[in-house]
């Protein structure tokens, strides 16, 4: 059975933090996503506004309600001396299959330092032994192979390509590599 929170935690381990995305996060998400490899390897788009951030922000309540996604901001750093590195979260959430999808992408400066591996053992963590889930999946695009890296490193495996699974904003069908932790299977943290 899935435990579902009536609100998003802080989950932390060591120098990384994840947190409820905040009004006051708006700023910071708006200028990481003016980053051309974010829109290239995510589903956030291409001609990204302020609007899009602060809607991102403000629908995480109904996200929360309608068990549809758990987002956090990723934080680097200790006490008050963190940053804003990036954004993670289970999403796509098939609660009668225990499964979720993790889905997560780094501000430009933050990116090589272990931060989002860190990031996804800890979500994974999370989604695994809190909530229950059975299976948490990660689409990686078939070019974004520093991803894929990144998610074998924090326990994933690789299972194989699914040809056309996603729509870019051109209109181009796109191949992903399909990757997993079972809750069996994975390693945990500590």
């Amino acid at each position: 059975m899935i435990w579902w929170p009536s609100e998003i935690p802080t989950l932390q381990y060591g120098r990384y933090t994840l947190r409820p995305p905040l009004d006051s996060d708006v700023t910071a998400i708006y200028e990481a996503c003016q980053d051309p490899l974010i829109p290239r390897f995510t589903t956030v788009p291409i001609n990204y506004t302020m609007s899009h951030a602060l809607d991102y922000v403000q629908r995480i309540p109904a996200s929360i309600e309608l068990q549809r996604e758990i987002p956090f901001v990723i934080e680097f750093g200790v006490g008050d001396e963190r940053e804003f590195a990036g954004v993670i979260s289970l999403h796509t959430i098939s609660i009668e299959n225990h499964r979720a999808e993790i889905g997560y992408w780094m501000g430009e400066q933050m990116r090589g330092k272990g931060i989002a591996t860190a990031a996804v053992k800890i979500l994974t963590g999370y989604g695994l032994d809190t909530l229950g889930f059975k299976r948490i999946e990660a689409a990686v695009d078939l070019d974004n192979t520093t991803s894929q890296r990144l998610l074998v490193s924090a326990g994933y495996e690789r299972e194989g390509v699914l040809r056309q699974r996603v729509t870019r904003s051109g209109g181009n069908q796109i191949d992903m590599v399909i990757f997993a932790a079972l809750n069996q299977s994975w390693v945990r943290l500590g």
